[in-house]
């Protein structure tokens, strides 16, 4: 798949998923806290007053709120920072939402280091293996603005407890107007039997970049965009490693509790192959601009090329 033209937000698509959903189901409600001109969800609240609900600082109170409106029937969407959804309110997210099992869509934005300048306290690099963790939880990163969309809407129509994380910068579209979203399905965007690279969120894309590098030196690497963490699609990545032999994963992540090891765990149990890891090590980031701390912790894909080379070179050992 080639990359469609332009760049887009990804927070700004998912407040204009919310006023499309608010159109059609008049039980779809909006939380967020005190962070509305940076979710997006100030477009929601802007068609929709009476149907949103500013906490405030109170993300523990945010969660317990949408857990009762979930409970009374509604479908409320919770959103504030990565960082604070899941550290902060994380005994409400397991005992009030994920144990019960309830209808509450928790959707994340600044995930990841890409937030930048506002430094470690803000950096939601633990937040994919909190909410991995949760039993009953759906886990989404969407790559970009397209993708965000029809997850949400997605999310909206699935019962259940779900937790999307989305990105603070705009990034590259890679989905052209023909593109569908299928819940727990890996997105195959470039085919390739060497080796497979499997990437969710802003990695995506510098995934087919190394995809390119690599086809020029005669490495022709398949790329998943495993965009539903959990559940993990399985079948795609047992697939990937019977027939290209070696996996390399990328995630704006810790590499422990995210996407890596989702993956080492089905590859473990079926099929094990040579594996590589492009995640950010056991360390808290700094501040920074967002480029400067993805090139730090070696998330680029001069990495994710250098990582499959290795990986290329155990096969057959």
């Amino acid at each position: 798949m080639s990359a469609a033209a332009g760049i887009k937000s990804i927070r700004e698509a998912y407040g204009k998923a919310l006023v499309q959903l608010g159109q059609i189901n008049p039980n779809v409600v909006v939380l967020d806290a005190d962070l509305s001109k940076s979710t997006m969800t100030r477009i929601f609240a802007q068609e929709f007053p009476k149907r949103f609900f500013d906490m405030g600082l109170a993300e523990q109170n945010l969660m317990s709120v949408a857990a009762g409106l979930a409970a009374s029937g509604k479908i409320p969407f919770a959103s504030t920072f990565a960082v604070f959804a899941t550290g902060r309110a994380f005994d409400q997210l397991r005992v009030s939402i994920a144990q019960p099992g309830l209808n509450v869509k928790i959707v994340a934005t600044h995930g990841g280091i890409t937030v930048g300048e506002d430094g470690a306290s803000h950096h939601a690099i633990e937040d994919l293996a909190l909410a991995c963790a949760l039993p009953g939880f759906t886990v989404i990163v969407p790559a970009d603005a397209p993708e965000a969309e029809q997850a949400v809407v997605m999310a909206a129509q699935t019962s259940g407890p779900f937790y999307i994380r989305l990105a603070r910068p705009s990034t590259s579209v890679i989905h052209g107007p023909g593109y569908r979203f299928h819940l727990g399905q890996a997105e195959e965007l470039r085919s390739g039997g060497d080796a497979t690279i499997i990437a969710l969120g802003l990695m995506v894309v510098p995934a087919l970049e190394a995809a390119v590098s690599l086809e020029a030196e005669g490495i022709r690497c398949r790329v998943l965009n495993m965009a539903t963490l959990k559940p993990l699609d399985t079948e795609a990545v047992v697939r990937a490693a019977r027939e290209t032999g070696a996996i390399v994963t990328a995630e704006e992540h810790l590499q422990h509790g995210g996407l890596g090891s989702a993956v080492a765990q089905a590859t473990a149990q079926a099929c094990p192959v040579p594996m590589g890891f492009v995640a950010i090590r056991d360390v808290y980031t700094k501040s920074g601009k967002a480029e400067e701390l993805l090139r730090s912790r070696g998330l680029t894909a001069r990495d994710i090329a250098g990582a499959v080379r290795a990986v290329v070179a155990r096969k057959g050992r």
